[in-house]
C-alpha cells in the first residue's frame, strides 16, 4: 500500500468506505515454498530432520544423553502443534539450530504454512538495507514481513551486535510476537544472565514460553559425527 500514489492510498484507506485486507502470502504462481523468501535461510537447513538428528549420542554421559532426549520430544510436540514461544539455549554446536531447522522443516513441509528462518545477525541487515537508497522495498515492509510471520525462527541470538538500535527492532519484533503469542523459536548460547532483562523476562513467563537447556556438548568433531559419518559414506567401487 505504501507504493501507491499518495492520493489514491488515502482513499483506500478510508475504513468508512473501504475493507482493507493485507495478503501476507507469497506469490502463488512463482511456486516457491512460503519458507524461501528473501530473508530465509531454511534452505541452507533442507537436511536439518528430526529423522537426521541423533538424540542417543554415545560420547555424551547417561544425564546429558536424557537430557536430549527430552529435549527433542519436546521440539517434536512444539512442531506439530507451535504455540508461543519455544526457546533452546545451550553451546555452540549442540543441536539447537538443527532442532529449530526441524521444528521449521516439519511445518513448511508437512503443514505448508508461512515460515521464516533467520540468523538474527543477518535480519538486522535485512531491516538496515531498507533505509539504503538503492532498497527496492521499505522498511514498514521488510518488518512486517517477518513480525507477522506464522512460525519464526530467530537462530543465534545474542551474536548481534548490540547497538540501541538493535536492541530496539529486537524488541519491537519479539515484543509483538509474545502480546500475539504467535509462534516462535528463539536459539541462544548467552547464559540468562546475558540476555536482556526484558527478554529474560518474558522467556520466564511459562504461561506463553517453553525453555530447554540443552547441556550436551557440542556434535561438531566428536566421536558421534565421526560413526555417523562413516556410517553415511558411500562404498568405494574397485576398478
Amino acid at each position: 500500500i505504501d507504493d501507491i500514489e499518495p492520493r489514491l492510498r488515502s482513499r483506500l484507506l478510508d475504513i468508512r468506505q473501504v475493507t482493507f485486507y493485507p495478503v501476507l502470502a507469497p506469490d502463488y504462481r512463482a511456486d516457491r515454498d512460503p519458507s524461501q523468501s528473501e530473508l530465509s535461510t531454511l534452505h541452507f537447513h533442507r537436511e536439518q530432520t528430526f529423522a537426521a538428528f541423533d538424540a542417543r549420542r554415545g560420547d555424551v554421559s547417561a544425564d546429558e544423553r536424557a537430557n536430549l532426549q527430552e529435549v527433542f520430544n519436546a521440539c517434536q510436540n512444539y512442531a506439530e502443534q507451535p504455540q508461543g514461544w519455544l526457546v533452546l539455549a545451550g553451546t555452540y554446536g549442540c543441536g539447537k539450530t538443527h532442532l529449530a531447522a526441524a521444528i521449521a522443516n516439519y511445518q513448511s513441509d508437512e503443514l505448508h504454512n508461512d515460515v521464516r528462518f533467520v540468523v538474527v545477525p543477518d535480519l538486522l541487515d535485512y531491516l538496515r538495507a531498507a533505509y539504503s537508497p538503492q532498497a527496492t522495498t521499505s522498511y514498514d515492509r521488510r518488518f512486517d514481513e517477518v513480525r507477522r510471520t506464522y512460525l519464526l525462527v530467530l537462530d543465534d541470538l545474542g551474536t548481534e551486535s548490540a547497538t540501541p538500535w538493535a536492541r530496539e527492532k529486537l524488541f519491537q519484533l519479539l515484543n509483538y510476537r509474545y502480546s500475539a503469542s504467535l509462534p516462535t523459536v528463539i536459539t541462544t548460547s548467552s547464559t540468562p544472565d546475558k540476555i536482556d532483562p526484558w527478554l529474560r523476562n518474558r522467556m520466564s513467563d511459562f504461561s506463553r514460553c517453553q525453555f530447554w537447556a540443552v547441556i550436551a556438548p557440542g556434535y561438531r568433531g566428536s566421536r558421534s559425527q565421526q560413526q555417523q559419518v562413516k556410517k553415511n559414506a558411500l562404498p568405494r567401487v574397485r576398478g
